[in-house]
């Protein structure tokens, strides 16, 4: 979704939540002689400001991304895919890939290189469904599939074996559409999908689908969100809901002032939403919302829930913010930033959260740019110092990336591959 709006101060500013704008920070680094930005700039914790936004039209404008060496290819393997997939999500042994109109089911060895088994087939919808985010229940019983204006629920055991009929039902909302992104809460009862088209996330009582039947009485509500929301994220100890808006309502908007008044600027938000609440409901769940750079895509959150890590996509940037504050102190929630390729969107951290790895995607076909995959040293990051390890190389429109213990898979969109990092080989 592309709304236009106009041009913001870039401070940490509250949306959803009645306080003040935070005080200034510190200023953006100088752009040194040769254009390149450095690649880090995270001030110390407490108030600071979000990385910009790009100037011009839309997404494509040709600014500076992060200098940083090439990694050597040696971690990367890529297998090819009979469609352009959306997300990858992996258990064990096995992995599945939104491929369009089906799901991919793949199988690795002992080595651990990749391998197609199937396609499922039979999808709601047929051709005409759109398989786009996945994620997986607790249990790795059942695969949610997030597309149109619902997410299927496909059983695992059926997919990996191949038995007939692998989708169990949909859940569906017949007041919203653009479901983008899907997510379960830890004890497995609610899904959450992401509604682009229409600004909320649908809520379903899944535990009431899976033992009474699909049917019109599974959606509990939706929670409202900025515009176009997409990405999702469960804490880890299942309090916790977190969504990001790629732009917040043009009602909550604060006026721009000085030379960029009337510019188009991309924006967006980081929402956190009560899980009791949103369950119950859904409709008075927002805590509170703040801005995290320009298109906030996708975010991830740190084992131990206190950090989350959010691609600010028409940013070229990463940005942090602590967990704790956004639920008390929204304006200091923002810990930093790390720039980052051209235009990051799927991200995710190794299991022992010292790495994050960020999917460049290029999705704009900037002239003179490529898609890659970001290394970053968290605790690095954290502290202050400069945190970009390199780029590992990445297909076209590297768009999702799905850690499972030592390795991390990216689905390629553009170019219809899967990639594989070995974690092992990360500097």
């Amino acid at each position: 979704m592309r709304t236009w709006v106009r041009a913001l101060p870039i401070a940490a500013t509250v949306l959803l939540v009645g306080c003040s704008p935070a005080p200034a920070g510190p200023t953006r680094p100088a752009r040194p002689a040769d254009g390149r930005l450095p690649p880090v700039m995270v001030p110390a914790p407490g108030p600071t400001r979000p990385p910009g936004c790009r100037p011009g039209s839309e997404e494509k404008a040709n600014v500076p991304v992060a200098a940083g060496r090439h990694l050597g290819p040696g971690a990367v393997r890529r297998l090819l895919l009979p469609n352009a997939p959306f997300a990858v999500v992996a258990r064990g042994s096995w992995a599945f890939a939104s491929l369009t109109s089906t799901v991919a089911v793949l199988h690795a060895d002992a080595a651990g290189r990749w391998s197609l088994v199937r396609t499922l087939h039979g999808l709601p919808g047929g051709p005409r469904f759109e398989a786009l985010g996945e994620a997986l229940t607790p249990d790795g019983r059942d695969l949610l599939v997030a597309g149109n204006n619902a997410a299927i629920v496909v059983s695992v055991a059926r997919a990996e074996s191949g038995a007939p009929d692998p989708v169990l039902g949909t859940l569906a909302d017949p007041y919203a559409g653009g479901a983008i992104e899907v997510a379960v809460s830890r004890d497995g009862r609610y899904a959450f999908v992401s509604m682009e088209h229409n600004a909320v996330i649908a809520v379903f009582r899944l535990y009431q689908a899976l033992t009474s039947g699909f049917g019109p009485g599974n959606l509990a509500g939706q929670i409202p969100t900025g515009l176009a929301p997409v990405g999702l994220a469960v804490s880890p100890d299942g309090k916790w809901l977190y969504a990001t808006s790629e732009l917040p309502p043009a009602s909550s908007l604060p006026q721009a002032v000085g030379p960029a008044a009337g510019r188009p600027y991309p924006d967006g938000s980081v929402q956190v939403m009560s899980m009791a609440r949103a369950e119950t409901s859904p409709a008075t769940s927002v805590l509170a919302a703040v801005r995290a750079g320009c298109s906030p895509v996708r975010v991830a959150v740190s084992a131990r829930g206190r950090v989350l890590w959010v691609t600010a996509r028409g940013s070229d940037a990463v940005v942090a913010l602590s967990a704790d504050r956004l639920r008390s102190d929204p304006r200091r929630s923002l810990l930093g930033w790390v720039r980052v390729g051209e235009a990051p969107v799927g991200l995710a951290l190794t299991s022992d959260g010292s790495r994050l790895v960020v999917a460049d995607s290029n999705r704009f076909l900037v002239p003179g740019r490529s898609a890659s995959l970001a290394v970053i040293d968290t605790a690095a990051a954290l502290a202050g110092r400069p945190a970009l390890l390199g780029y590992l190389p990445a297909g076209q429109f590297p768009r999702d990336v799905s850690s499972d213990g030592g390795q991390l898979l990216v689905a390629n969109n553009e170019s219809a591959s899967l990639e594989t990092v070995q974690v092992a080989d990360l500097p």
